[in-house]
């Protein structure tokens, strides 16, 4: 995953002085100024950086989401296998310190609107990776994106919440094992391109997208 801006590293004392108030005294008991204060920034500064309080438990999925579409933008031979690399750039970024991030997890649980936001981030991920399935494969049979980024979001989040509500490190690896699995059930498994495979369309799986087909023909056409 690429380094964080620098807007994004000035942001990260305050996330940090934030989450510790939130723990301590409560999320509707903290103040901005309370929080500017910890932070050693100004009132107007923390505005300038967050539009509000909730603003700072979401900031890091804002920038994650910025460089998701960032590297989805760039050149993938197989599109399936994008979408889980970036589900992968995500718990990575997450994973990197796990006591901040479940600092932001409990303070979540135990607000109604913050619940709901979160809500509503997850389907952004969802509809981040439905569109750009779509996007990269023109053909695609839309429940085949919809569903595929959906299996692929759910997947991480669970993964992600053994992470967040216990106190031990969850490798990636864990991840990365659960979405190969899933790759191979929707029918799109990361296979090796090098390999000899002269019966490739008498062995397709029934259940992969039309999509999946055509492009691993056209590919298979190519290289020949």
């Amino acid at each position: 995953m690429s380094e964080p801006s620098t807007s994004s590293a000035a942001r990260t004392p305050v996330v940090a002085a934030a989450l510790e108030l939130f723990a301590t005294q409560g999320f509707d008991q903290t103040s901005v100024e309370q929080i500017a204060a910890a932070a050693g920034v100004s009132r107007s500064t923390f505005f300038r950086q967050f539009g509000g309080k909730d603003d700072v438990i979401f900031a890091d999925h804002e920038v994650v989401l910025d460089q998701l579409r960032a590297f989805l933008a760039g050149k993938h031979d197989n599109p399936w296998v994008a979408v889980r690399e970036a589900s992968l750039r995500v718990y990575q970024h997450f994973a990197a310190d796990p006591e901040l991030a479940r600092r932001r997890y409990t303070v979540v649980r135990e607000v109604p609107a913050l619940r709901e936001r979160e809500i509503v981030t997850i389907v952004r991920y969802e509809r981040l990776f439905d569109q750009y399935l779509r996007n990269a494969l023109p053909g695609i049979d839309p429940i085949d994106a919809v569903g595929f980024a959906a299996l692929v979001t759910a997947i991480h989040n669970h993964v992600l919440r053994q992470l967040l509500r216990g106190d031990k490190h969850v490798p990636v690896s864990v991840l990365r094992r659960a979405l190969d699995d899933a790759m191979l059930r929707f029918g799109v498994a990361d296979t090796d391109a090098s390999a000899p495979d002269d019966l490739v369309v008498a062995t397709f799986p029934r259940t992969m997208p039309t999509a999946e087909v055509a492009r691993r023909l056209r590919e298979q056409l190519d290289a020949e």
